[in-house]
């Protein structure tokens, strides 16, 4: 099957097309990896819930300005979300499965108006893995590669370019950096008083 982009769409086959169809040949040839690559782009998204949880919970025993960076970390990661999805349809790149020729995907295409330019699970998992870097460094640390392997998985499967979920990554660092940079200096003070009532046991290890 080979359809191309839109006639305003941008054409991602024509940026790392061959690359995608390398990745894509294999994981055609390594079918014991299908199912575990398979499960974890579908289900992964999870552990980065389960990694903003600790964040917060490591962020008790921290200042006021990291408790607000943990606090607002999944607010940043939704803005992230947000902004790739304007990019998302402003470039209107077609998933590599409607644009190239292909024998074997892990994954089911998406309808033809779900566009791939820029990967929303790789943006999502490093905004994530971003905003715990204002939160807890060794909490990144294992976030950071997570989301490595989450933007891998994307284009193992076949639902993206190479590109796409570079440019992904891309988006959910700045985002999550620049929101969480900003926001949580100016909450700290308000969570400092939070800390001071009703909310002290959810804000403050005792």
């Amino acid at each position: 099957m080979s359809t191309a982009s839109g006639p305003n769409g941008l054409d991602g086959a024509a940026i790392d097309g061959g690359l995608y169809t390398d990745v894509t040949d294999f994981a055609h040839r390594t079918h014991w990896l299908n199912g575990p690559v398979a499960a974890y782009t579908t289900y992964g998204i999870a552990l980065f819930g389960a990694l903003l949880l600790a964040g917060w919970w490591l962020a008790r025993r921290r200042d006021a300005r990291t408790m607000a960076a943990a606090l607002i970390t999944p607010f940043a990661v939704v803005i992230a979300y947000l902004v790739n999805d304007g990019i998302k349809s402003v470039f209107q790149e077609s998933r590599p499965c409607r644009a190239l020729p292909h024998d074997f995907l892990i994954e089911a295409c998406p309808p033809a108006n779900d566009y791939a330019f820029p990967s929303n699970h790789t943006t999502v998992a490093f905004a994530v893995a971003a905003g715990l870097l204002l939160v807890n460094r060794r909490l990144a640390a294992l976030a950071m590669p997570t989301a490595v392997l989450m933007a891998a998985s994307r284009v193992y499967v076949g639902a993206h370019y190479p590109h796409d979920v570079l440019v992904g990554a891309v988006v959910g660092i700045a985002v999550g950096v620049a929101v969480v940079a900003i926001a949580s200096r100016l909450a700290a003070p308000a969570v400092s008083r939070l800390r001071n009532g009703p909310a002290r046991p959810l804000l403050l290890a005792t």
